[in-house]
């Protein structure tokens, strides 16, 4: 299985309005497009952290495939009021706000 992390900014209030919008968007068939088996939505002192578990090793290509789709652009569009990047002046993509795995164990 792949993980991504992605770290960005959102104030505590808007956590209920993020896990709707993307409970909306879970219940469609996005999650199978892009390969996502689990997703986790984790928030700490203003800061948010979005896990997303994959089947394969290609979730960021399969992602990067579904960012044309219109329902992967609507969310992108309502998540900007509650989430904001971690470092505005070097965000340009998701992939600029996801964390560097550099350790992993398993059993």
């Amino acid at each position: 299985m792949h993980s991504t992390l992605i770290v960005a900014r959102m104030a505590p209030a808007s956590a209920e309005n993020v896990a709707e919008l993307f409970g909306a968007f879970d219940r469609t068939d996005m999650p199978a497009r892009m390969g996502t088996r689990r997703r986790q939505l984790f928030a700490y002192r203003g800061l948010y952290f979005h896990l997303q578990d994959f089947d394969e090793n290609d979730g960021a290509g399969r992602i990067e495939d579904a960012r044309t789709d219109p329902r992967f652009t609507a969310i992108s569009q309502d998540l900007k009021p509650y989430i904001e990047a971690y470092d505005p002046a070097t965000w340009r993509s998701p992939a600029d706000a996801m964390a560097r795995r550099f350790y992993e164990w398993g059993a």
